[in-house]
């Protein structure tokens, strides 16, 4: 509901513990959520909420996919730059 209904975009990121392109964008996600605060951003963890991974259609982690008006605005598939992420969420913020 908190995304589907967000007025804002948001970001979701897709990660595990045991996945190292995860943890090397988790750090760059966290830096967006302190200094982005127009954007909402989310962490799903697929082994705890595998259900909600499912229904986003996610086969490969990290996925990144921002949301807005509770529609798919665009995603990303592996590690990407800080720049892309807020490029993306930017677009989607037009």
């Amino acid at each position: 509901q908190e995304v589907l209904q967000s007025d804002k975009p948001v970001l979701l990121d897709f990660w595990a513990s045991w996945c190292g392109p995860c943890r090397m964008v988790s750090p760059i996600v966290d830096e967006i959520a302190e200094e982005h605060p127009e954007f909402k951003v989310c962490k799903v963890n697929v082994d705890e909420a595998s259900t909600l991974a499912s229904e986003f259609s996610v086969m490969s982690i990290p996925t990144l996919v921002v949301m807005k008006n509770g529609e798919i605005a665009d995603s990303h598939i592996g590690l990407t730059s800080k720049s892309a992420i807020v490029g993306m969420l930017e677009n989607a913020n037009k």
